[in-house]
């Protein structure tokens, strides 16, 4: 709880609400990690933002999620050209992206401020919860992609098939998990990385 109340407070500022400020609220989520066997391995908490309304706090909501028959493609296609294809779950994905729209938080709960309890946050980062949240995700990771010159962007929103020199990396995009595989180690490694 600590560790997420921690990032919370690093990646938004704790300000006076401005004038018609709408805060939305935010609570705690615990999940259990289980393994194999299923006893549970670790407990997690969340603090997702709640409550927040269309056209006040977002305008537009995205999320790139591959239709099945785009992921049996990929598969096909890895296998027809024996590429070994990776799976990566990317971990705190949403709170990672940078959201376009001014949204205010109220304080977590057992977590205000007694020296500024009237305060609230403005955020910085995407916050687990709110609608636009995905769409920030995808637009760092379509930016990032672009800057490390890995791909120029993704003609489809779930789906690259990069050819390099000779060399083919194809990504396939689920929201924050990513399946991907290619023709050369060194291409795969760069976008593993």
């Amino acid at each position: 709880m600590h560790e997420e109340l921690e990032n919370f407070e690093r990646n938004h500022d704790l300000v006076e609400p401005p004038p018609n400020c709408r805060p939305i609220g935010t609570k705690w989520v615990f999940k259990n990690k289980r393994g194999e066997d299923g006893m549970v391995v670790r407990s997690k908490a969340r603090l997702p933002g709640v409550s927040s309304k269309e056209g006040i706090d977002y305008e537009e909501t995205f999320a790139p999620v591959a239709r099945l028959e785009a992921i049996r493609i990929l598969l096909a296609f890895a296998a027809s050209k024996g590429f070994k294809l990776q799976q990566m779950d990317v971990k705190s994905a949403f709170p990672n992206g940078f959201i376009e729209e001014e949204v205010y938080v109220r304080q977590p709960p057992g977590f205000e401020s007694a020296r500024f309890s009237d305060r609230v946050y403005k955020l910085r980062k995407a916050l687990y919860g709110p609608k636009q949240t995905p769409r920030a995700w995808y637009a760092r990771l379509k930016s990032f992609s672009v800057q490390v010159r890995i791909c120029d962007g993704f003609g489809r929103q779930d789906f690259v098939l990069l050819s390099r020199g000779g060399d083919t990396l194809i990504v396939q995009i689920y929201v924050d998990d990513i399946i991907f595989g290619g023709s050369s180690h060194a291409l795969v490694s760069s976008f593993a990385e």
